[in-house]
């Protein structure tokens, strides 16, 4: 499986977005769109990005009853993304359903991965705030395999756990991988974070970055050294 560099478009307007897309002139990164900037926009932006050629994911992280995950999945395939989300937690029958709102006529649908725990979220708060007794690594691998059983592409995961995921669930099971600074930067408000390299040695297959790219001086050089580090 091929490996790639998802840029976090966490912009507050769509004037924003343009502008920084506009950097990479010949370039089309694949993009990442998440709820600040969708709930502003709304699906116009989504619409916009991809008439533009860019690959997006919809990172919105639906978790609601299954009817209901379902017909909102319907309405953000008609978007034609390329990947979206959901919360692992909604339980295996959510994610069923929100397989079957995905399908497009043609039999064509999006990537759907599952987000398993945040990369903001650590061991203690999870224990202590989510009654969740097990440990981080044996809570990730459950619910990566609740995904798999589900019918899910992959989840989204921690790049310190993408390895676990990998042997839990198989290869071809896709690990995307928030949580990424440069060696040199600094973690902002995750607490399960590695660096580019790092996260391709333990079996990412896809690392999304904000930050360190949208907040580099030259963010066209922040974001070919992700791929250098990354895909290269």
């Amino acid at each position: 499986m091929g490996k790639d560099v998802i840029i976090a478009l966490d912009f507050s307007d769509a004037e924003e977005v343009y502008a920084f897309l506009d950097n990479f002139k010949g370039e089309k990164p694949y993009v990442k769109i998440g709820m600040e900037l969708f709930y502003s926009e709304g699906p116009d932006i989504v619409r916009e990005i991809k008439r533009r050629g860019y690959r997006l994911f919809l990172d919105l992280k639906l978790h609601d009853i299954p009817n209901t995950v379902k017909k909102a999945m319907r309405a953000l395939s008609s978007l034609d993304v390329d990947m979206c989300n959901v919360h692992v937690a909604g339980t295996i029958e959510m994610m069923r359903a929100a397989l079957e709102g995905l399908k497009r006529a043609d039999g064509t649908r999006p990537k759907l991965i599952g987000v398993t725990q945040l990369t903001s979220t650590s061991e203690e708060r999870m224990q202590k705030e989510l009654l969740i007794d097990a440990s981080m690594n044996d809570a990730i691998v459950k619910y990566a395999q609740n995904a798999k059983e589900a019918g899910l592409d992959g989840v989204v995961c921690s790049p310190l756990e993408a390895e676990m995921v990998k042997k839990a669930c198989g290869g071809d099971f896709i690990t995307v991988t928030p949580g990424i600074r440069f060696a040199d930067s600094a973690g902002d408000d995750q607490s399960r974070i590695t660096t580019p390299e790092k996260a391709k040695e333990t079996g990412s297959d896809y690392i999304v970055v904000g930050r360190p790219i949208t907040g580099a001086s030259d963010p066209v050089a922040a974001y070919r050294r992700c791929v250098k580090e990354f895909v290269d």
